[in-house]
């Protein structure tokens, strides 16, 4: 069917049936932005609808025939899209047709990604999973690695989990019912996952993990296998149970397929900064047979009531829980996909489109460059109306604590702090923990109130009571998507950003 629909979108798009190139952009805003550069030459068309998460959304059939019949395609890159739709995109597009993640060509234009910074809070080990590198040849960019657990051995059972939609678990492995072809993740190359951990009692565990890299997602076949087994220490001293090891017991960890290196499985991590507990911000590996992974009494608790959970054991009996380092389903590459939040990252992605609209459709490339011209002198006003009303708050105010971690570029842009976050991510409820420690930020710092996305705020109760208790308001910010027509003022880029930036003047100064 895919194979049909290109062919067809290649006489449609080439014919004279059909006179505009036909242009799809990913996200809302995305769309929003290249419809200002095309003007009425070009036809563009948003995979998602305006309200839709971009890290969750999954293509329809529709998706798949408007990608089939676009003369270019615009993705916002850096991992912000899942990876169905980037299969999408690679094995649906037709060829000659461009496939542009704008966030990355707009580093040619000047933009500077911000790299993640994970949360340092935890006193454990941040144990996650990696794809490092890329295969070669024609699969570069499409690649997806299988990571199965083939085998565990240990005192008790081993799962791991991360925690999805409201706080939902969604289990990886689970080794209480037998392991078979379920437990596994696919992971596309780039990135990473996080996950949470769980061990039902004392001692050592060796835990086998395969790995299977394939050309995409479709697949079938293998281009590298390998397997690994890593060491897991829990509850015990690892000196006294595995003398001679490398322990890993702080920062952060990733078991790594290197997808360059014939899919070799391995440890990567921080290095610890000398005299400190606090990982240093380096890439380094360590032998899955030199090292253990430390998982200390501490983070015995006892297993939630809910139904959803009893993959863990009965509830209420106790068990070892290594955290994920952010709450909430979460894959993502090393750089901060939300750069529309600064103003200048989108006038260099205005000239990316125009750029590749004008190599698609050369007779309009005057056209192009007149509304890029006309657009960045727009996006320049605003930008000055964002800095000033953020100059408007006194200094010691431009604090934001927001939803979850999303805001990087927005505070780096114009001077805000960004100081905390309620959950690192929007669709999970905080925890007693998380509101503890946003009451101490909101108290120490007097914040004056709290940002939320307005799709959210039906949903997290917990975070407005908290906010009501200590007198301080909860007020909205728009975060991945524009207003969907009729429910709110951000119908527009710039209209998503003069109402974010109405909304921390009002609300912080």
């Amino acid at each position: 069917m895919v194979l049909g629909l290109a062919t067809t979108g290649c006489t449609a798009a080439s014919g004279e049936q059909h006179a505009k190139p036909r242009v799809v952009a990913t996200t809302s805003i995305l769309r929003d932005v290249v419809s200002r550069v095309a003007g009425d030459n070009a036809e563009v068309t948003g995979l998602m609808r305006p309200g839709i998460d971009p890290h969750t959304f999954e293509p329809s059939l529709r998706d798949t025939r408007d990608i089939a019949y676009a003369d270019a395609v615009f993705t916002s890159g850096l991992l912000l899209e899942p990876q169905s739709v980037t299969s999408t995109i690679a094995s649906t597009a037709r060829p000659g047709a461009p496939v542009v993640a704008v966030s990355e060509e707009a580093q040619r234009e000047g933009f500077a990604p911000i790299p993640l910074v994970e949360d340092a809070g935890l006193d454990t080990v941040w144990l996650g999973m990696r794809v490092d590198g890329d295969i070669p040849g024609d699969a570069a960019g499409t690649a997806v690695v299988d990571l199965a657990l083939t085998g565990a051995e240990g005192p008790g059972d081993a799962a791991a989990f991360v925690l999805g939609t409201f706080g939902t678990p969604e289990v990886i492995f689970s080794t209480r019912d037998g392991l078979g072809s379920d437990d596994s993740i696919t992971l596309p190359t780039a990135a990473h996952t996080h996950v949470s951990w769980s061990f039902s009692a004392p001692g050592v565990y060796h835990l086998r993990l395969a790995a299977t890299t394939r050309e995409s997602a479709k697949a079938p076949s293998a281009v590298y296998t390998s397997e690994e087994t890593f060491t897991v220490v829990v509850g015990t001293d690892p000196a006294t149970v595995t003398p001679g090891k490398k322990v890993l017991g702080t920062g952060h960890v990733d078991i790594t397929t290197l997808a360059g290196e014939s899919g070799r499985l391995t440890l990567r991590g921080d290095g610890p900064a000398e005299g400190s507990r606090m990982p240093r911000d380096t890439n380094v590996e360590y032998n899955p047979g030199e090292a253990v992974i430390a998982v200390p009494t501490t983070t015995l608790q006892t297993i939630p009531a809910q139904r959803e959970f009893r993959f863990l054991g009965t509830p209420g009996d106790e068990t070892y829980l290594l955290p994920q380092a952010v709450l909430g389903k979460h894959v993502h590459g090393e750089l901060d996909p939300h750069f529309w939040h600064d103003v200048s990252a989108i006038k260099a992605v205005v000239n990316v489109v125009r750029d590749e609209l004008a190599a698609v459709d050369p007779a309009h490339s005057g056209s192009y460059a007149a509304n890029a011209r006309s657009y960045r002198e727009q996006l320049d006003s605003l930008d000055a109306e964002v800095h000033a009303q953020v100059d408007s708050i006194p200094p010691e105010r431009r604090n934001l604590v927001t939803t979850h971690d999303g805001y990087a570029y927005l505070g780096a842009a114009y001077g805000l702090r960004i100081a905390g976050f309620v959950t690192p991510n929007p669709s999970v409820e905080p925890s007693p923990r998380d509101l503890l420690a946003l009451t101490r930020t909101l108290e120490n710092l007097h914040v004056p109130a709290v940002f939320l996305e307005p799709e959210l705020a039906g949903k997290s109760s917990d975070l407005q009571q908290t906010a009501h208790r200590l007198g301080i308001r909860v007020c909205p910010i728009r975060g991945d998507s524009l207003d969907p027509p009729g429910t709110g003022p951000a119908t527009t880029y710039v209209e998503l950003m003069r109402a974010n930036a109405a909304s921390i003047s009002e609300c912080l100064a």
